[in-house]
C-alpha cells in the first residue's frame, strides 16, 4: 500500500526585536482611588448635612432639588473617575 507524503513544516523565526520600545504603564495612577473616594463622600455628606440641617449657612439659599443634585453630581463625578482605576 503507498505511504502518504509527510507535510513540511516551516522552521519557525521569530520576528525582529524593536529598538525603540517604550515602557507599557499598566495601571491607573495614584490619583485616581483617593479622587474617587473623596468625591463620593462629599457627595453623601452634602446630602446628609442638608437632611440633618437645612439652614445652614452654605445651603441654605439652594432649595431641595438642587441640594440633593448637587449631592449627586459630586457622587456621579466619582463615579466618572471610577471608570480611569485598573
Amino acid at each position: 500500500m503507498p505511504e502518504s507524503r509527510g507535510r513540511k513544516k516551516d522552521v519557525y523565526t521569530p520576528p525582529p526585536a524593536k529598538t525603540d520600545r517604550t515602557p507599557v504603564r499598566l495601571g491607573s495612577g495614584r490619583w485616581v482611588a483617593p479622587t474617587m473616594v473623596t468625591l463620593f463622600v462629599v457627595g453623601l455628606l452634602w446630602i446628609v448635612v442638608f437632611y440633618i440641617a437645612p439652614d445652614n449657612a452654605l445651603q441654605s439659599h439652594f432649595n431641595a432639588f438642587v441640594n440633593v443634585l448637587i449631592g449627586f453630581v459630586f457622587i456621579g463625578a466619582g463615579f466618572v473617575v471610577s471608570t480611569r482605576w485598573k
